[in-house]
């Protein structure tokens, strides 16, 4: 008796201890499940609903829809904004949150945006590079501080979700949205989506901090023949070692959502994909957060069978927003979609607000405006493009260039452009080919670093032969999602430069001018004879709003230290089949491998 006794004594001070060490964390996240389970035994089956539905800040009955259809969150996408001004966002998005604390609960919104590279829908705000040129510097540290000054100036827009990170692993560069993740590589995009995630939500209840978001869940950018919301023929063994690794990391993040994915894995829709929504990201995996749909996922991807294999909140856009609300009501009266998984949809939507801190904190601080493009953020992403930057080619290492050179000449329109150099998803859904508030171009940035004659010649047809170097600054002009894919009929991309910019290469190369060449891309393109034919070649990616960048770099203020992120393809040729070269197959030989990259010579 008294062994037990002594046995019993232990076994309280063993827990008591536990709780000491845990005390904070174990009391808010028991205090957070009993607030959540209290606000859910007073719903009606219509709030329930309305919490897990998304609708657009602009519709015209977005006001009335909040306050009668009780609506759990608002998106701002490709459309009307709310001003000029960073206050009108925000006044706006607060004018919405008070009709939503007026309703009968007072739930209040999640405020969400995609912010995939800065807070890249307002005009004035800092535009880092793409994931791919993150990819390229391979530094946690600064992708940490990038999601940081990105959670800032969200926030200082009114918003406090963001659609970030794109942890997809790209197989095929004929996708077009490679540039959006990190990575063919695994391991490196498993590194910077934690860095990522940690960036964007910091201590999540913070003023200056979002909810993050990983994306698209599952396989999206290993489709085959890189087709946007194709069929990833992976088997599931493949799937689990090469595509699931960058969601565990962000899942032991605590990363607050996940968003489906438009492809199909195994001939079923990953809307509707129950095995790998519930019971491998939800159950295997442990996280408690949000399952988001894409957009209009549930018109589009199987309606209730949506909900019921996992989504929890639906992108209910377009006028769909009776449609989902009333599909759904239905199937819950007709015993097609069971009262447990509304509750368990709503339940994860109400952690994450309470895990906000938007029950005390509802509004975006106003302090945070005076932060938009600052100084200290440009200086981030301005390091970021300068460690982006790959160096394929050096011949006679003619880089770094001398900046009392006589005469240089920069030609075409990607070195005097702002949103070409920054691509899709930049002010608009599919960019912009404007130049932008407060951004410096490739151009500029070579004017403050050259003592001699810097001429532009937009179009290659000003002949400036006398000149000592051609810059010759050469891409893609800016594209998102399926408008991106090589072959979609919406386009005219290829894998290959374009006429027009492979000549101004090769008219500068056949007068003998030394030529050195930087490619504004969102992926590696086939440009084997190009390299070929310049002196140097550098990889530029999407460098974002800072474009002086690349000119510190190129007139030897840093070394080149960026190492490719995708393999390199040298061939049309090799994307004859579902993927290009790439980290996981051997057969197809790239002109260069991953994680290839020079740096100056310095001795």
């Amino acid at each position: 008796m008294k062994k037990s006794y002594l046995t019993y004594i232990v076994f309280c001070l063993l827990i008591i201890c536990f709780s000491c060490n845990h005390k904070v964390k174990i009391s808010n996240d028991l205090q957070i499940e009993h607030k959540v389970d209290s606000i859910l035994n007073l719903m009606t089956l219509e709030e329930k609903i309305g919490q897990m539905s998304q609708i657009r800040h602009f519709e015209n009955s977005s006001d009335k829809n909040i306050t009668q259809k009780f609506i759990g969150s608002v998106i701002h996408t490709q459309g009307p904004k709310p001003g000029e001004a960073a206050l009108d966002w925000q006044n706006r998005f607060t004018e919405l949150q008070n009709k939503a604390l007026s309703t009968r609960l007072g739930i209040p919104l999640l405020i969400a945006v995609d912010a995939v590279h800065g807070q890249n829908t307002f005009d004035g705000a800092t535009i880092f590079p793409h994931n791919i040129g993150l990819g390229a510097t391979k530094n946690e540290k600064l992708v940490e501080q990038i999601a940081k000054i990105t959670a800032i100036e969200s926030q200082a827009t009114g918003f406090n979700w963001v659609f970030s990170p794109c942890v997809a692993i790209p197989y095929n560069e004929k996708w077009g949205r490679v540039y959006e993740a990190f990575s063919e590589s695994t391991m490196l995009t498993e590194k910077l989506t934690k860095a990522s995630v940690r960036g964007h939500q910091g201590i999540l209840s913070d003023v200056n901090t979002v909810m993050a978001t990983a994306k698209h869940f599952i396989g999206d950018g290993a489709t085959d023949f890189g087709v946007e919301g194709g069929e990833t023929s992976l088997t599931n063994s493949e799937i689990n070692e090469r595509l699931l690794a960058p969601y565990k990391v962000a899942v032991k993040e605590k990363v607050g959502a996940v968003m489906a994915s438009f492809n199909k894995v195994s001939n079923i829709s990953m809307h509707k994909h129950k095995v790998l929504i519930t019971d491998t990201l939800k159950v295997k995996m442990n996280f408690d957060g949000i399952v988001v749909s894409d957009w209009q996922g549930y018109s589009r991807f199987g309606k209730n069978d949506i909900i019921k294999a996992g989504v929890d909140m639906v992108m209910a856009v377009d006028g769909n927003l009776d449609f989902f609300q009333n599909g759904l009501k239905k199937g819950v009266k007709d015993s097609m979609v069971s009262i447990s998984r509304i509750d368990d949809a709503v339940k994860r939507i109400l952690r994450q607000k309470f895990r906000l801190g938007l029950f005390e904190k509802p509004f975006s601080d106003v302090n945070l405006v005076s932060k938009i493009g600052i100084k200290a953020h440009r200086s981030i992403a301005k390091q970021a493009v300068r460690e982006s930057l790959v160096l394929l080619k050096n011949k006679n290492n003619i880089l770094p260039l001398s900046k009392e050179i006589k005469k240089i000449v920069v030609v075409g329109e990607h070195a005097n452009n702002t949103g070409l150099q920054s691509g899709g998803w930049t002010l608009n859904w599919q960019g912009t080919k404007e130049n932008y508030k407060g951004a410096t171009t490739i151009l500029e940035g070579i004017k403050k670093q050259v003592k001699g004659n810097v001429v532009y010649d937009k179009d290659g047809k000003q002949n400036h032969f006398d000149a000592d170097v051609a810059v010759i600054v050469v891409g893609e002009t800016p594209y998102a999602e399926f408008f991106g894919d090589i072959g979609h009929e919406s386009n005219q991309l290829k894998l290959t430069l374009t006429k027009e910019h492979q000549k101004y290469i090769k008219i500068y190369q056949e007068k003998g001018i030394k030529t050195v060449v930087v490619l504004v891309s969102g992926r590696p393109l086939v440009v084997t004879n190009q390299i070929n034919e310049s002196d140097a070649f550098v990889a530029a990616w999407l460098p974002g709003s800072e474009g002086d960048g690349v000119a510190e770099v190129l007139f030897g203020d840093y070394n080149f230290s960026g190492k490719l992120p995708h393999s390199w393809p040298k061939s049309v040729d090799d994307f004859k089949g579902k993927y290009g070269p790439n980290f996981w197959d051997n057969s197809i030989e790239p002109l260069y491998p991953f994680g290839y990259g020079l740096k100056y010579k310095t001795e």
